[in-house]
């Protein structure tokens, strides 16, 4: 998911995306325990999207903050 989509995602958007994102890369690394993945790539792409939709949350969160 790019950085610019998830600019334009609503702050409840983005919580909710979180959630099915990280519950996501729960379910592929226990698959990839108990047999190897076709695409163990996307175990890292799913980590990075977190990654990207926490640091926009966060970014918002400080926004507000310094109103």
């Amino acid at each position: 998911m790019k950085q610019s989509v998830i600019g334009e995602m609503t702050t409840e958007e983005i919580k909710e995306r979180i959630g099915v994102e990280q519950s996501a890369l729960e379910q592929l690394r226990m698959n990839h325990t108990v047999s190897q993945l076709e695409n163990p790539i996307q175990i890292r792409d799913k980590r990075r999207t977190v990654a990207r939709l926490s640091t926009e949350l966060r970014k918002r969160e400080l926004n507000e903050q310094t109103k």
